[in-house]
């Protein structure tokens, strides 16, 4: 097929990826551990622990993990936020050969049960905060260990102590919970140091994660990625970010690890150049998290829009030192202008959109780092990846048309973990992926995302993409942040709602309406407002327009 976006690749770009004899993750961590031994690999609460450490620990993880008598391919999952213990409970299943299942820890019971009896977890580490759930569902799962950890657990003495002290004692942040037979992180780490550990191989087609969707569409389903998938997005966005050279980095993250996203960009893409990550636990918590970013410079950023809304509208965030800033990366939901207009006038640096899949694992499309101002496209395919736009049928639509985005390329996952209907039902024999989204590429090869196809509104016969008027409505200088859903009509078969969160309570309907007639024409219009503190949002700040439909759904309700 033609490949128009190579032609706007950034001068020097390999169009292809070379993952030499690397035959898994496991050499990769094995490689920069012995490589940036005395560099600081990754900070929370100001604790550094250097490569050479997380060698150290994650091995004695590995070794644990052996001596309970789990295999290779035995699935283990990671219940909590991004702490130290993340890393270093990642890195040592994957270097006894297991498999990781990152697991959201605000899951509920019903949540949490599904996603480890479908997995079937023998192990999972969790933070005790949340161990309470994993009592509630233990029963019912496959689980044979438990491994349980505090926040303070690799804090050292005494800011260690004295935290799990506040949050267990004066804060109360850890309900009750009973787990007989279970470990405690530190409890894993002394006794594996004192443990042989035996190194495993494993290929390129080994499953490296079970990476569960988030449901949004019915059940979560576990997205088998292979080594090959991991380690092929890490090179390819390696190269992607070469032109900008990747040295002496260090990347805020703030998207959970648990995340796919956090999981590639920051977590495995910045230990593989020797970088460091520092760790936000919380970037819920604006106020402390504008100064954490004030504590040292940073080069990097990844998030999502509305985390970088939060942030520019959190006091003190334009006393921020940017100086060493290279780049910052948005994915996950769409990057509305407004955001990324206000980023570039407070930051100095663009704010550049990406576009992933949890079954890309993630990225797909990035825009070239070279570009400084926003244009509204996902960007170009990344190395030795294909984009191509598809009728219902499969077939390839022109230049400029509108359809299905499908992506074709070796980050593409195996397939959904034990669904062979629903693998068959996303993934073509030729090796498409239909990503289930609503693009068009324009002749020079950038690709535009007009709407999940899910997501889109039906009024009188035309389609309204949600994106479009929420990128028009989030404009408004009153407004903070907007989810449009479509709701029933009598008249139209549909109509469009927005669910705003205003900045004070002058805003009214009429005077939005008025805005949206300026840039939108009238069957896009929204016929209904309904005004809000706050909207649904995922575990990484994605606004939710499946509980937006839920709680608003009804436009009686106004």
């Amino acid at each position: 097929m033609d490949k128009p976006w190579l032609k706007s690749y950034p001068e020097g770009m390999p169009t292809e990826i070379d993952l030499g004899e690397r035959q898994s993750l496991i050499e990769l961590i094995d490689e920069s551990c012995n490589r940036y031994r005395e560099k600081p690999a990754f900070d929370s609460f100001g604790k550094y622990l250097s490569y050479a450490e997380i060698d150290q620990h994650s091995r004695a993880v590995a070794a644990w993990l052996q001596h309970q008598g789990l295999q290779p391919g035995d699935r283990v999952a990671v219940m909590m936020p991004n702490l130290l213990q993340y890393p270093i409970a990642l890195f040592g299943i994957l270097r006894a050969g297991m498999v990781a299942v990152n697991t959201n820890p605000m899951y509920t019971p019903r949540e949490l049960k599904h996603q480890l009896t479908d997995s079937g977890a023998k192990a999972v580490f969790v933070l005790d905060m949340f161990a309470h759930v994993v009592e509630e569902v233990l029963n019912q799962t496959d689980v044979q260990q438990v491994i349980t950890t505090g926040v303070g657990d690799l804090l050292g003495f005494p800011k260690g102590t004295l935290t799990n002290f506040a949050i267990k004692y004066i804060k109360k942040a850890i309900p009750s919970y009973r787990l007989p037979g279970s470990s405690s992180f530190n409890q894993v780490l002394s006794a594996g140091s004192n443990m042989a550990f035996k190194p495993v191989q494993r290929s390129l087609d080994d499953i490296a994660f079970l990476q569960y969707t988030g449901g949004t569409t019915g059940v979560a389903k576990g997205a088998m990625l292979t080594h090959k998938n991991m380690l092929s997005n890490v090179e390819q966005s390696y190269l992607w970010l070469q032109s900008i050279g990747m040295e002496e980095e260090v990347i805020i993250t703030a998207l959970p690890l648990y995340h796919v996203f956090a999981l590639t960009a920051n977590c495995l893409l910045y230990f593989k150049i020797g970088g460091l990550n520092r760790l936000i636990a919380n970037p819920r918590d604006m106020p402390k998290f504008v100064k954490e970013l004030q504590r040292a410079p940073f080069t990097s950023l990844t998030g999502v829009n509305t985390l970088f809304n939060g942030l520019m509208n959190t006091p003190g965030f334009e006393n921020t030192d940017f100086s060493k800033l290279k780049f910052t990366l948005g994915g996950g939901m769409a990057v509305q202008r407004a955001v990324a207009q206000r980023w570039r006038e407070i930051t100095g640096k663009p704010l550049l959109e990406a576009y992933g899949l949890t079954e890309t694992s993630p990225a797909a499309c990035i825009n070239p780092v070279t570009i400084q101002e926003f244009t509204g496209s996902i960007g170009l395919p990344i190395a030795s990846t294909e984009c191509s736009i598809q009728d219902t049928e499969g077939k390839l639509l022109p230049t400029g048309e509108s359809g299905e985005l499908c992506v074709r390329g070796p980050q593409v996952m195996k397939g959904y973990w034990q669904r062979p209907e629903d693998t068959a039902n996303t993934l073509s024999e030729d090796g498409w992926l239909r990503t289930g989204d609503v693009a068009r590429m324009d002749e020079n090869g950038f690709f535009y995302i007009i709407d999940r196809k899910k997501d889109m509104i039906l009024v009188s016969g035309f389609n309204v993409y949600p994106n479009e008027v929420e990128d028009v409505l989030a404009s408004h200088p009153e407004v903070t942040e907007v989810g449009v859903i479509g709701v029933y009509d009598a008249n139209s078969g549909e109509a469009v709602k927005a669910v705003v969160v205003r900045r004070s309570d002058n805003l009214n309907p009429s005077e939005l309406r008025e805005w949206a007639k300026r840039e939108l024409t009238g069957y896009k219009v929204p016929k209904h407002f309904h005004f809000v503190s706050e909207l649904p949002k995922s575990n990484v700040g994605k606004i939710l327009r499946k509980d937006l439909r839920e709680l608003y759904g009804d436009s009686k309700k106004d």
